[in-house]
């Protein structure tokens, strides 16, 4: 029966970029005022198939003086380890592929992985463009992956397990009940995460791996056919996997935001917050420009990995004060959405107090010829 949902849940996950990907195009399109794919099938919905049948019949060209054995592996490195995570996400009330004790734990180790595969990638195609492109998305990944871990330490000092399914129902109860809400560290703690898991995933404003305008296409510039479609895969596989596990870890993995409804299966809301977070993703691809290369890394070391250290110490303040007995006469949300109110009241005020207060610049005066 395992055996079974595992191949199941990998198929349904291999369909998972095919539908992220038409998504994407519709959204754009949305963004950029125009129609999108609307021949190849109905509304367009068979586009991304017919590209995967492209790519599938494309000639599979090696560069002549690549290092032709870690050039084949570099893709099915990439592909495994995105895919392997897919084992610890929770999307049922009562099934997970792997419900281990250490879920969390195995999802930071083996998405680390996928750095391995791009450096094999840059190095093995001899090419300074995959080499630039490689060097960055190792430095940018392995730098982001410490306030991520940061943020997921967070959740452990709260729940006190590393496994997704208990974390999960330890927020079953309604959207006071979900972990991002339940104290203002922690709803911090998520915006790091989500963040963080950006960069990971190499999207923009953080594409710089792949950034067309400076290094052609990165890393992968030199594959072509079914080795490139790997990592296409890859990727928007590692966006439905990194939001899902934002969803397990903050909003509730598949329990209801909503006290006492049951009516939808827990697989909807899970789907359901994912693919709110990867429109979020998506949303700021189109909306935000790339960053330069060392605004890139100051995000990281110098905001932040610093507010990831203060969220940790203030985590283990208010884990100390619940095991106290603090707020514990308040009834159950109410001291959650207390919580909540002071990060928000001191963002509105520091977003009205810097409000207004870039300089002005004079208009450049023209000169008549």
């Amino acid at each position: 029966m395992l055996v079974l949902l595992a191949a199941v849940s990998v198929a349904l996950i291999a369909v998972v970029p095919i539908v992220l990907v038409l998504m994407e195009r519709k959204i754009s399109a949305y963004f950029q005022d125009r129609l999108g794919p609307t021949r190849v099938g109905p509304w367009g919905v068979l586009v991304t198939l017919a590209d995967g049948i492209k790519l599938l019949f494309k000639e599979d060209l090696i560069p002549p003086q690549a290092d032709k054995m870690l050039f084949r592996l570099a893709p099915y490195v990439v592909f495994g380890s995105s895919f392997a995570v897919v084992a610890v996400l929770p999307p049922f009330r009562s099934t997970v592929i792997g419900n281990l004790q250490l879920g969390l734990f195995i999802y930071l180790a083996v998405s680390s992985l996928v750095v391995l595969g791009i450096i094999m990638a840059g190095w093995s195609s001899n090419s300074k463009y995959s080499l630039f492109g490689a060097l960055r998305g190792a430095a940018q990944m392995v730098s982001y992956e410490i306030p991520l871990g940061l943020a997921a330490l967070m959740i452990v000092m709260t729940a006190g397990t590393l496994n997704m399914q208990h974390l999960v129902m330890d927020q079953v109860g309604g959207i006071h009940r979900w972990y991002m809400f339940r104290n203002p560290f922690l709803f911090i703690g998520a915006g790091i995460y989500f963040i963080s898991s950006i960069a990971e995933v190499n999207r923009t404003p953080f594409d710089l791996p792949e950034a067309e305008s400076e290094i052609v296409a990165g890393f992968h510039t030199e594959y072509s056919g079914l080795r490139f479609a790997y990592f296409f895969l890859a990727e928007y596989a590692n966006v439905f996997v990194v939001s899902g596990i934002c969803v397990a870890l903050f909003m509730g993995g598949w329990s209801s935001p909503i006290p006492g409804f049951q009516a939808l299966p827990g697989i909807v809301w899970f789907v359901g917050k994912v693919l709110v977070l990867v429109f979020v993703m998506m949303w700021i691809r189109w909306t935000v420009p790339r960053v330069r290369v060392d605004q890139l890394m100051a995000v990281c070391w110098k905001y932040l990995l610093p507010i990831s250290f203060v969220n940790i110490v203030g985590t283990g303040v208010v884990v100390l004060l619940e095991r106290e007995g603090w707020g514990a006469e308040l009834p159950i949300g109410i001291g959650h959405m207390m919580w909540i109110a002071v990060p928000v009241v001191l963002l509105v005020l520091g977003l009205l107090a810097f409000s207004g207060t870039a300089p002005v610049r004079p208009r450049p005066t023209t000169v008549g010829r």
